[in-house]
């Protein structure tokens, strides 16, 4: 099952984002060597509600800093998340996003 491999590669990049930061669909595909990946990301985050251990999906946001995947979490639940992390956001839209973006290509690079 080739999804189940990609959604673990997911996985394991989305868990080495560290609390006040915050990262996009597309930089985890470019990443994992599928640029044009990124919505399968997403789908990735929708489905690692069970994953163990826990994905903090609350940090994978596209690529203008939107909590494009506020409704999979319920309400308001996103936001509050990333705002216990101490980033600010306002209109569902994460402040100073290039200066807190974590890029896994340099951030996790060999």
């Amino acid at each position: 099952m080739p999804d189940y491999t990609f959604f673990d590669n997911v996985y394991d990049v989305v868990r080495q984002i560290p609390k006040g930061r915050v990262t996009s669909y597309g930089a985890i595909a470019a990443y994992l060597g599928s640029k044009q990946s990124s919505r399968i990301v997403g789908y990735a985050m929708m489905a690692c509600g069970t994953a163990n251990p826990p994905v903090p999906a609350h940090r994978v946001l596209n690529k203008q800093g939107l909590l494009t995947g506020k409704f999979h979490f319920g309400g308001d639940t996103m936001e509050q998340m990333l705002q216990s992390e101490g980033i600010e956001v306002i209109d569902n839209q994460v402040q100073n996003f290039k200066a807190i973006f974590w890029d896994p290509a340099i951030e996790l690079a060999l």
